[in-house]
């Protein structure tokens, strides 16, 4: 079927009564696809925050740890916004650190002013802005949403190593427990029967691998309370989907950001599991290319 052109007609929300910030809110609550940050779902909105009034939504990504503090404004950016969205960003964070979080600012109009502020400390802060239009076409309305800036994304741990905090083994027994800590002495040792030589490196958020003082984290550790999170940089495929998922292994599900694989480990999961992780170990090395 040919298709027909259409001439559209850009709308100012901040300038309509009928289209409010509500309005703006339930569509991007009914699609969060629509930002286009990926397939989000909505966690909350309207969330209250202690002593700093309300977030306008939450989103999540199933698939990762990530969150993602959004405020809207309709008109044009300003200051007070940039300061509510990184405010509510930071309580977030502090609240669930378990979560990787990132701060979304949308506004109608997104001057050259306000990126060049927020750049200054973009790379530090996880901070996505997103201009928004409303485009009429006939009897239709859409809502259209591009990213004019994205969070810069530093170097990766082994590109610049000694920049992460070192710490120690008692940290991590603090931290998490000495139960867990030994539980990734004993993938190690399994790490051992394809990198000989390897060793733990005690870093401030993940204990990682080092060969002769050079970090290799094709596998890396969280130890918890009572479990080990671990996690193989491998790249997703259906066939490891199948295999993990069907393991009976606690996964924490494929972590796109990063490139890992996540599992939890409990007690005895090595041992029954030894074979997988035997597995997943191999293929992380053999990509890692060393």
């Amino acid at each position: 079927m040919a298709l027909t052109y259409s001439k559209h007609e850009r709308l100012s929300l901040q300038d309509n009564p009928e289209l409010d910030e509500k309005w703006v809110q339930d569509r991007i609550a009914e699609d969060p696809k629509i930002l286009g940050l990926g397939e989000l779902l909505l966690k909350d909105r309207e969330r209250i925050q202690p002593k700093a009034g309300r977030l306008d939504l939450l989103l999540q990504d199933p698939e990762t740890d990530r969150r993602y503090e959004v405020e809207l404004q309709l008109g044009q950016t300003d200051e007070s916004h940039i300061i509510r969205t990184l405010e509510y960003w930071d309580i977030e964070r502090k609240r669930y650190p378990q979560y990787d979080h990132a701060a979304v600012i949308i506004a109608e109009d997104i001057t050259s002013r306000f990126l060049n502020v927020v750049g200054l400390f973009n790379g530090f802060i996880p901070l996505i802005a997103i201009q928004m239009s409303a485009i009429r076409v006939g009897d239709s309305l859409s809502l259209v949403f591009t990213t004019v800036m994205d969070e810069l994304r530093l170097g990766l741990v082994d590109e610049d190593e000694e920049t992460h905090e070192a710490t120690d083994r008692p940290y991590w027994e603090q931290r998490g427990a000495k139960d867990t800590v030994q539980m990734a002495d004993r993938v190690l040792e399994l790490i051992k029967q394809f990198e000989p030589g390897v060793e733990l490196k005690y870093n401030k958020f993940y204990i990682g691998l080092a060969k002769h003082g050079r970090p290799n984290n094709f596998v890396e550790f969280v130890p918890q309370k009572s479990a080990l999170k671990t996690e193989f940089r491998l790249t997703r495929t259906d066939e490891l989907d199948a295999l993990i998922q069907g393991s009976g292994i606690d996964t924490l599900g494929y972590d796109k950001r990063w490139g890992q694989y996540r599992v939890r480990l409990s007690k005895g999961d090595i041992e029954k599991h030894a074979a997988l992780l035997k597995q997943l170990i191999e293929r992380a090395r053999t990509e890692s290319g060393r």
